[in-house]
């Protein structure tokens, strides 16, 4: 009998050189950058800042997403997107050790922290377009989706271990441990971009110049927001990235809430949304990649408002690693849907300006998310703001996913 599973397929672009080393130098990379994610708000919090200045260091790594993430797009269009990456990635590799200096010093402040949360979210805006486009680039077109998927794994793996290192760092050297730990994972991930993968070649036809204008950038948007099924997919992330996603940023004021948990305790919860991600990202991996992913990112959108929900009612300290186990299924499966649809639809031309539009919707989402949730929580305390973005995120989503769902899907672009 034929095995219709696409577990095998998933495994053997895994095998390959150029993609698994590719996975294997982001697995790296990302377990540094969740170590520090869970380090810096428990951070902030211990040097007495409060929940807006919080939600106001998460926007200052996401607003940039605003000005600059189109930028990168056409970057990702018109230049090698190697260099792009190792450029901005070693910038941004910087911020770590400065930190570490600054605690080393006594020196540190919230206000330190916050701005090199920006300059994080600078180099972040203007190379992601760059980082995302590269899986996509080492497969043929009907492996997108798969590649996708096994990206979002590893990532969602890092996010079980990434946590759990922070937890041992924390609690043996300090905050200092998980920051260096993040500096250092920077170095594989450069060292492949150089010299593994190939020279990604310009797909644009004109010269970058020419093509990082204004006017050329808002004409290869609406080229990309004319399908709808790309508008959908967008909306339906940004969606989630503004009502949703801030119970992530705002896990430790959770955590602190419910019987002045510690920081055990915001480790695994942090740890175990990982392993939801990677339950979420694993499952996708048997969806054949020819299904259509709109149902899957739309329904599981309005699972993760109910999850919000009940994270906001919940007042049981053990009751938040099961919800955030759920909330991290749901959240992978629904955008890496949404991600997979965006970059097989999306015209190679355009891919690059495609990906920055869903990571505007995604980061830049959560950056207004994180301020608005933030101010919230000061006035009315975090339970009673979670709960209001959950309720207004299933109803949200229930409107969009109704238009979105239905019509036939186009063709997807040539490779």
């Amino acid at each position: 009998m034929k095995d219709d599973s696409a577990f095998g397929p998933s495994l053997r672009l895994l095998a390959t050189r150029r993609f698994g080393t590719f996975w294997c130098a982001s697995l790296l990379s990302n377990i540094g950058t969740w170590a520090q994610q869970v380090a810096q708000p428990w951070l902030l919090l211990s040097l007495g800042a409060s929940p807006f200045l919080l939600g106001l260091d998460a926007f200052a790594q996401g607003a940039p997403v605003f000005l600059l993430t189109l930028v990168g797009g056409a970057l990702a269009d018109h230049l090698d997107r190697r260099r792009v990456i190792v450029l901005f990635q070693s910038i941004q590799m910087l911020c770590p050790v400065l930190l570490v200096a600054l605690i080393l010093s006594g020196r540190i402040q919230p206000w330190m922290v916050i701005v090199l949360s920006l300059v994080v979210g600078v180099t972040d805006a203007l190379s992601m377009p760059s980082f995302q486009t590269i899986a996509p680039s080492l497969v043929r077109r009907e492996q997108i989706p798969t590649a996708i998927a096994l990206n979002s794994t590893q990532f969602n793996l890092s996010r079980i271990l990434g946590p759990s290192l922070a937890g041992v760092l924390m609690a043996s050297v300090g905050a200092a441990g998980a920051f260096a730990a993040n500096a250092v994972s920077y170095v594989p991930f450069i060292l492949i971009a150089l010299w593994v993968l190939p020279v990604l070649p310009r797909v644009g036809s004109q010269l970058p110049a020419e093509r990082l204008t204004g006017r050329a950038i808002l004409q290869a948007i609406r080229q990309v927001v004319h399908l709808p099924a790309l508008r959908g997919a967008l909306l339906t992330v940004f969606t989630t990235s503004v009502l949703c996603a801030p119970v992530i940023t705002f896990c430790p004021v959770l955590v602190k809430s419910l019987s002045q948990g510690g920081v055990g305790h915001f480790s695994l919860t942090m740890s175990v949304f990982g392993a939801g991600g990677l339950l979420g990202a694993l499952g996708l991996l048997a969806v054949k990649p020819e299904q259509d992913r709109r149902p899957i990112s739309s329904w599981l959108a309005v699972a993760f408002g109910v999850v919000v929900v009940l994270a906001a009612l919940n007042r049981w300290l053990w009751g938040l690693p099961v919800l955030f186990v759920l909330a991290g299924i749901v959240m992978t499966a629904s955008n890496a849907s949404a991600n997979a649809l965006v970059q097989s639809l999306a015209p190679p031309a355009l891919r690059g300006q495609a990906v920055s539009l869903f990571m505007l919707a995604m980061r830049g989402g959560l950056s207004v998310g994180s301020l608005l949730t933030g101010a919230v929580t000061s006035g009315l305390g975090i339970h009673e703001a979670l709960l209001i973005n959950g309720v207004l995120a299933v109803g949200v989503q229930l409107a969009l996913g109704r238009a979105w769902r239905h019509g036939a899907l186009p063709p997807p672009a040539p490779a």
